[in-house]
């Protein structure tokens, strides 16, 4: 779920230790893969922080809104920089960031530093999103000029959704079967960055700098003057949808193991895998229907989704909420997807960019403030009810979103 640039001049030279356009390609796709992996990679982790801090639930859900806050500020300030900056140098900057997160996540991971550490692997996504995106469809298309430009947006989007529903799992896996669950993941992936770091280091750049720097300017942002009641529609929807996904990336380990009663550190990265995996196959499998078959099929999935949820929760019913959390993110990732395309489709090309700007900035709101009051709820309001409370709110916009996304 990335948000794309124009396209960009190849450079006129590359250095003949530089590898080819169609290796960059794979490689700049398994760095975006392994960045979007290591931000969910302390998933499972946060109740085994919570554990052994003693800290009550609703600062997990503050140490997961650092993160979205983090990805908000790099879109808007920093994201949309590499068509002058160079794609391969943003690429490089965001896996640096990476770095050293990992780094604080091993050496400083009592709160403040879970916070520092999260607000700077977002600002590394937020930086990484569109750089990784527009470097992918440049490197392919100068490989391959007659190949269509769906291959690489459908690599970019399995990449992206794929890296974030790995995380978990990764994470999950290695502190269920090997000792130290808290330090183990953190130094992997650490190797991992650092490999990605060389590797990508070799791929060709695909962007002329200018021998003038343009004057810097945050991410412009616009709406579509005459059809602001549909692109408002869209942005909810985007919203509801990544409200969802920041459910299950923050809480559903505590739920797992305060209201669930299951202690399995697999099964606490397994769920939130099942969900963004559920949310990525969704949208390949169902990519050749039209876009209002599309939200159609997504509609009655999320809501069915978020409903099974809130029983599974009332009941404690494990099976039921993990099946219900992939029927939601299957319907997630269609709903996001034709959100796209509305607001895609109601702007300007000239003017297309600022308008999906727009959307991801206020999609990535919802994955931080619907978690953020839920947490506030927390303080005063046991997670059950919190929980049911949230699934009615969030099925509702997605609900009414949708259908009004259908009247265009």
């Amino acid at each position: 779920m990335a948000l794309t640039t124009s396209p960009a001049r190849p450079a006129a030279s590359s250095r003949s230790w530089r590898l080819r356009h169609g290796a960059g390609f794979w490689v700049i796709a398994a760095a975006f893969l392994a960045v979007m992996a290591f931000s969910t990679l302390p998933t499972p982790q946060y109740a085994l922080y919570q554990q052994r801090d003693g800290f009550p639930t609703w600062v997990v859900t503050v140490i997961f809104a650092a993160y979205a806050i983090g990805v908000l500020a790099s879109l808007f300030l920093i994201g949309h920089i590499s068509d002058w900056a160079g794609r391969r140098r943003m690429v490089l900057v965001a896996i640096a960031l990476e770095i050293v997160a990992a780094v604080l996540f091993l050496f400083w991971n009592d709160v403040p530093g879970l916070l520092v550490a999260r607000v700077i692997s977002g600002v590394g996504v937020g930086a990484l999103t569109a750089s990784a995106t527009a470097h992918l469809s440049e490197l392919r298309s100068t490989a391959r000029p007659e190949e269509s430009p769906r291959i690489a947006g459908t690599v970019s989007t399995v990449v992206n959704t794929g890296g974030l529903a790995l995380g978990p799992l990764i994470a999950g896996a290695l502190a269920q079967f090997l000792p130290a669950p808290l330090i183990l993941p953190y130094a992997v992936f650490l190797v991992v960055l650092a490999v990605a770091v060389v590797a990508v280091a070799l791929v060709p750049e695909t962007v002329e700098r200018a021998e003038e720097r343009p004057a810097y300017r945050p991410q412009r942002i616009s709406l579509p003057r005459d059809a602001r009641s549909t692109f408002s529609a869209a942005a909810i929807a985007a919203f509801a949808g990544f409200a969802v996904f920041g459910l299950f990336t923050s809480l559903a380990p505590t739920v797992l193991s305060g209201v669930l009663h299951e202690s399995s550190r697999l099964l606490a990265g397994a769920v939130p895998f099942s969900v963004f995996a559920a949310s990525a196959v969704s949208q390949i499998v169902f990519a050749r229907l039209s876009g209002r078959a599309q939200l159609v099929l997504a509609i009655p999935l999320v809501v069915v989704g978020l409903a099974g949820l809130a029983v599974g929760v009332l009941s404690a019913g494990l099976a039921l909420f993990v099946a219900s959390g992939v029927v939601a993110g299957a319907g997630v990732g269609l709903l996001f997807r034709s959100a796209i395309a509305v607001a895609a489709s109601l702007a300007a090309p000239d003017r297309r960019g600022e308008v999906l700007a727009a959307i991801f900035l206020i999609a990535y709101v919802g994955l931080a403030v619907p978690v953020l009051l839920v947490g506030v709820a927390l303080i005063v309001w046991p997670v059950v009810p919190v929980l049911v409370v949230f699934v009615v709110v969030v099925a509702a916009l997605s609900l009414a979103a949708g259908f009004r996304m259908l009247r265009r």
